[in-house]
């Protein structure tokens, strides 16, 4: 079905996705998941129009990319050559910049009833990015759990970390405040004042970042959690609210803990701590930072990752 139309005339398609007990809906913009429902309770953060995406969305169920979360100074150096890009997080690149895959139109190229894929070509120079890259996301549900299959592929060396940016709540309403939360993850990566990661990998152990145990969200730190943490192995994340808990599983080395605290109710329709993010991912900053695993992508290669969310 369209789900609505942009200034450009461009439309944009909403695709429905069903297995079980899982219901999903996803659009072409920004490759949203807009509606994750689990026996009929939606656990995710969506809104009601393509203006509200537009305008009054803070990445909610989008892809975002080609460099999902920060690089610092918004500038890094690949094979000797400096590339800047767009500063639009202080003076720093988020999400790929100011026009980032959140807000492109994706091309549906493979449909069932329980899955879908769509693609996507960035340019080369696209936000500053060197390139032409090509990217693909499957989402698949299947067995209780909903799964995202990501593929890249370039012409020319580039950076590339493309992560999903649901927020869920497995109440369907209220706040995350009393999720709990367990992690397989010994070790963090602290940030400076812009959120940048200072280059260490920090253990967890005695500090509020210890979520090797369960703990809830709003336990300790204000709940003001906006980190990337060190997945351990074939290890992931935990999530229960209630009766339902969420396991999640994925082949990226971290996983960026985001509570939502930032949410805004006026700019937004959702308020503080209204939905939490668990975007699987490379690490923030990577590019500049040499002793992270590389996000470099060459020409001849294809690069995959698989994350999964499984209800339980």
């Amino acid at each position: 079905m369209i789900f609505g139309t942009l200034p450009s005339g461009q439309q944009v398609e909403q695709v429905e996705l069903t297995s079980g007990r899982l219901r999903a809906e996803v659009l072409t913009y920004g490759a949203v998941i807009r509606t994750l429902e689990v026996s009929g309770v939606n656990v995710v953060l969506g809104l009601d129009t393509l203006d509200d995406y537009r305008t009054r969305s803070r990445y909610f169920g989008a892809v975002v990319g080609r460099y999902g979360n920060r690089i610092a100074g918004a500038r890094f150096t690949l094979d000797g050559v400096e590339f800047t890009l767009p500063a639009n997080n202080g003076p720093n690149c988020l999400h790929g910049g100011t026009e980032g895959f959140d807000s492109r139109v994706w091309t549906i190229t493979e449909r069932t009833g329980s899955s879908v894929t769509l693609t996507l070509t960035s340019p080369d120079g696209d936000q500053g990015f060197p390139g032409t890259l090509t990217a693909s996301v499957t989402y698949t549900l299947a067995d209780d759990a909903l799964r995202i299959d990501y593929a890249v592929e370039t012409d020319a060396p580039t950076v590339v970390n493309l992560t999903n940016h649901a927020y869920f709540n497995l109440k369907g309403g209220g706040d995350v405040l009393d999720h709990v939360v367990q992690m397989a993850s010994e070790h963090y990566l602290p940030v400076d004042g812009d959120k940048i990661p200072t280059g260490e990998a920090a253990p967890v152990k005695g500090t509020p970042f210890d979520f090797t145990e369960p703990h809830p969200v709003g336990e300790r730190y204000d709940g003001a959690y906006d980190h990337c943490f060190v997945l351990d192995g074939d290890g992931g994340v935990k999530v229960t609210a209630g009766d339902l808990t969420m396991e999640v599983t994925t082949t990226e080395p971290g996983v960026q803990f985001y509570a939502g605290g930032m949410l805004d109710g006026v700019a937004t329709p959702f308020g503080p701590f209204a939905g939490l993010c668990l975007e699987t991912q490379h690490y923030p900053d990577s590019p500049n930072q040499p002793q992270f695993p590389s996000t470099v992508l060459r020409p001849g290669e294809r690069r995959t990752s698989t994350t999964t969310y499984r209800f339980i």
